[in-house]
Parts: structure tokens; C-alpha cells; sequence
């Protein structure tokens, strides 16, 4: 996974955002609405993001205005306006990446999503998660406060710790929407997410939302979580879910078909590009995902190691390994190995006990460091063991690399 921060014009001035996108080319495009008061960051939004772009889908995700990075000020926003920053998140989107077809609401979030879905056409699907079925709800969280906004004009009022300027304005915006005839008139498939046990909205507004909408529609209950998702596996749980479902309305979201294929037999690596960035590799090894790139300076998107990145590695890794099988036989006081590599090329003339006598020849560099009470013997037995790990091995031995073509993999 990848991600980018990026800025937008919203509604009323500068809007900061984070695009999280997957490694190969994304599949499709999600527009992501954080709860009321929170930001792009909040775990939730973060979480279910980088999962949706592990599942091939790039999300982008931003500060409604006032609220985290963004600019303006959030006593001058209310439901409306952050509809309207919706809006202008999908029309950026659109023209600089590729318009949004899923829209995901989290709290207060997933009633903006369900009023600004009329309004941005590319929307394939909506859901929701913990959304209330009426904007006013949120008024419970300063309820003790709402006589004095509407005296007053406005007043300041304290949630999740933090204050914020409430204004009789946003009393009256999120008073007058009628959310009820636009889940009515959505006309997209909805999914509703919802848990049973929430103590912020509860989950009667999961049915009147469900009520409301018109097939298809679906409910996923998030037995034992929490409003905020707070728990790692109910936000990775939602991406995945919802993944799933929306495949069944939003064509393209399967996996590559190279994904079904990218699973080798145990004895052989697979590599195939990524289908994104110039250089970018996905490679399976025995079921263990891995990236490699080229760096910045060349071309590449630095997204994983290089060629030779990876080279290192398993030297690395395999001297670490063999020294640590010889310790622990030997009932060596080892209590750890770490190993810095790098790699170089240099002429042969150069090289004072190389064989080879011209052009030039690559040399790796390994400095080994052990820790724990090892006496100066036992420290030069385990530098020679070093020497006999297979990988070094193989790069001091003779190599063959027989290639051939073949129709397919």
C-alpha cells in the first residue's frame, strides 16, 4: 500500500486529504466520510482505508472543514456544507484520478454519504457504519447547551474532550434535512453497517435506515464493537466485508486474475509487474507477499526494495540464520545478530585479491555484530560460520540461470 497527501478546494477553502492506494493499479475508487468531529486520521477512517487498499481499492479520505488539517473554520460549517465538500472531493477525484464508485459514511459521515450520493453520479454503491438515520441526532451531544446556542446565536460546547463552537445555524441545517426521502430515492445498493452494542447511535437507527431504502440493500450487525471501531479487527472486518459485497454490484473490483495464479507451489518464487509505477514488481514466495522497485533518482516510485535490495537481504538474512543455528548447537551465549550489507561496483584493478583482472566486479560488503557474552574466540568461530550460509554459498559458487519462454504462468 501506498499514500499521498493531497489538498482540494472544498466549500469554503482549502480541504487536506490522504489517498491510500494499492500497490497495482487500483480497481476502483472510494470516497471515505469520517464521524462528526473526527478526522481523516481517526483510526476507523485510517484502518478501513489501507485495508480497502490492500483489497485493490484507493480511498481517499479528508478533513471535513475546520477539522483537522483542513482549512476554515467548523462553527462556519454544519451537515450541508459538509455535503458540499463531498461533492467537491469526488469532483477532484475525477478530474485528476478516477471518480468515485464507493461512497462509506462513519457516523455522521454515513448520513452525509447517503444525502451527497444524489449528487455525484459516478456512485456505483453507498454504506454506511454507525450511521444515524436523522443528522439532528448528533444534537444529544450538546443537548444541555442548546438553549443557550438558540438565545444566544451561538455557544461553545465540549465533545470527546475537545471544544468546539456550536452556532444556531448548524441547529437549523442539521434540523431540516430530510434524510428520509433521500435513502428513499438513493437508488444505488446500500449496506449498512451497524453495531448492536452501540452506545452513540443506537442501533434502531440501523432499521429505520433499512426501512427507509429501497432493494437492494443489505445489513452486516458488528457484534461487540464499538461506535469508534476501535478495535483493529472490526475496521479490517468492514473492508473486507464490504469488498465483498460490492463486487456483486461494481464490475472490475475481482481480484486480477493474476492474483488467483499468485500462489506458488512452495518451490518457486512468482514475479509479475504490478500493473502500476514504471518498475513496481509484486512477488509471491511461497505465499509471502512482497514489493520491489527501483528507487526515486531512477525512475522508479521507491514503493519496495531494489533487485539488489532484495540480494542483500537474503544474505543478510541467511548469514543471521546460519549463525544463529551455529550459536544456539554450540550453546553459545549469543543473544543477537544484526548485519548492515552494501553493495558496490568497482574496476578489478582495483581489487587487490580478486581473480578477475579487468573490467569490473561487484562487491558486497557485510559487517556483522553480535551481542552477549561471547569471548574473542567464540566471535572469530562465528564470523567463519558466517562464510557458510547456503546464500553466500551460492554467490561464491558457480550459477546457471536457464531461462526460457513459456505461454503463460
Amino acid at each position: 500500500m501506498r499514500s499521498e497527501k493531497i489538498v482540494f478546494k472544498g466549500r469554503q477553502g482549502d480541504l487536506a486529504a490522504r489517498l491510500d492506494l494499492p500497490i497495482e493499479r487500483p480497481r476502483a475508487y472510494a470516497l471515505f466520510a469520517h464521524c462528526f468531529t473526527c478526522s481523516k486520521d481517526v483510526f476507523a477512517a485510517a484502518r478501513i482505508a489501507q485495508e480497502l487498499a490492500e483489497l485493490g481499492v484507493a480511498t481517499l479520505r479528508f478533513d471535513f472543514t475546520g477539522l483537522g488539517e483542513s482549512g476554515g473554520e467548523f462553527a462556519d460549517s454544519h451537515f450541508t456544507a459538509n455535503v458540499a465538500d463531498l461533492v467537491a472531493a469526488a469532483q477532484f477525484l475525477a478530474q485528476h484520478y478516477a471518480a468515485p464508485r464507493l461512497l462509506v459514511g462513519h457516523s455522521l459521515g454515513g448520513a452525509a454519504v447517503l444525502a451527497a450520493a444524489g449528487q455525484i453520479a459516478s456512485a456505483e454503491v453507498v454504506a454506511t457504519i454507525g450511521a444515524p438515520f436523522d443528522p439532528g441526532h448528533v444534537g444529544h451531544l450538546f443537548a444541555d447547551k442548546r438553549a443557550e446556542i438558540e438565545a444566544e446565536g451561538e455557544a461553545m460546547v465540549t465533545i470527546a474532550g475537545r471544544p468546539f463552537r456550536i452556532t444556531r445555524e448548524f441547529l437549523e441545517d442539521i434540523g431540516s434535512q430530510d434524510q428520509a426521502a433521500r435513502i428513499a430515492d438513493l437508488r444505488r445498493p446500500l449496506l449498512i453497517f451497524h453495531s448492536p452494542v452501540d452506545r452513540i447511535v443506537g442501533i434502531d437507527h440501523a432499521a429505520r435506515i433499512f426501512t427507509a431504502a429501497r432493494h437492494p440493500k443489505s445489513f452486516i450487525s458488528l457484534d461487540k464493537a464499538d461506535h469508534l471501531l476501535s478495535r483493529r479487527q472490526d475496521a479490517v472486518y468492514v473492508a473486507q466485508v464490504l469488498v465483498a459485497w460490492a463486487r456483486r454490484y461494481v464490475a472490475g473490483l475481482e481480484p486480477p486474475e493474476f492474483q488467483s495464479r499468485f500462489a506458488p507451489d512452495g518451490e518457486h518464487v512468482v514475479v509479475a509487474e504490478a500493473g502500476g509505477g514504471k518498475f513496481t514488481q509484486l512477488i509471491n514466495a511461497a505465499g509471502h507477499p512482497l514489493v520491489s522497485d527501483e528507487p526515486l533518482s531512477v525512475g522508479g516510485d521507491n514503493l519496495g526494495p531494489s533487485p539488489y535490495g532484495l540480494l542483500l537481504s537474503a544474505l543478510g538474512a541467511c548469514t543471521a540464520m546460519t549463525i544463529r543455528m551455529y550459536a544456539d548447537h554450540k550453546g553459545l551465549k549469543l543473544d543477537h545478530v544484526s548485519i548492515r550489507l552494501g553493495h558496490d561496483k568497482i574496476h578489478a584493478e582495483d581489487c587487490a585479491d580478486c581473480e578477475t583482472r579487468e573490467g569490473r566486479i561487484d562487491i558486497i560488503t557485510r559487517e556483522i555484530a553480535l551481542e552477549g557474552k561471547l569471548s574473542e574466540a567464540e566471535r572469530a568461530r562465528l564470523l567463519r560460520i558466517a562464510d557458510r550460509c547456503p546464500v553466500h554459498r551460492t554467490l561464491h559458487g558457480e550459477v546457471k540461470v536457464r531461462t526460457e519462454l513459456v505461454q503463460s504462468l
